[in-house]
């Protein structure tokens, strides 16, 4: 008998289920086909368009008269906030072009540094390589600058 008990228990939550989902469905198709005959209905069916019309009326009105008290309508406000995004993405959009740019004119510039060191060093030694040479004339006696001058090779 201890066995039966649960099983009767488990029957009856079964029925009451089964019981439960019967009544919805019927409640369901009550209301639908109340719905049904409700939109059929000529009466029912103009005041519903006329409500709507009305409404449709009201939100120009309202818009108009915001646009005369020169308000913005939710409308203008929504395009306001799209233009906005928008712009807040070019602008996003510009600064990382700066930040590309910018990281490649310091580049630039660190390459610009390196080559003006290079220059430096190659006018330091060109001007050490003039004062050798110079020092090199001195040294010369006269009958050795005119041979030297004799043994130079045109150019053109």
């Amino acid at each position: 008998m201890i066995s039966d008990a649960p099983g009767r228990q488990d029957s009856g939550e079964g029925e009451s289920r089964g019981l439960r989902e019967r009544l919805s469905s019927e409640a369901e198709e009550r209301i639908g086909k109340l719905a049904d005959d409700l939109l059929e209905n000529p009466v029912i069916n103009s005041a519903l368009q006329t409500a709507f019309s009305a409404r449709e009326r009201m939100a120009q009105a309202q818009e108009t008269a915001m646009d005369a008290l020169n308000l913005p309508s939710a409308s203008n406000l929504e395009k306001l906030a799209r233009r906005l995004r928008s712009v807040s993405q070019r602008l996003d959009e510009i600064e990382d072009s700066v930040e590309r740019i910018d990281r490649r004119l310091e580049s630039a510039g660190d390459a610009g540094a390196e080559r003006s060191e290079r220059l430096d060093r190659v006018d330091a030694r060109l001007d050490e390589l003039a004062r050798e040479m110079a020092a090199l004339r001195g040294e010369l006696t006269p009958s050795d600058r005119v041979a030297a001058a004799q043994t130079r090779v045109p150019e053109g």
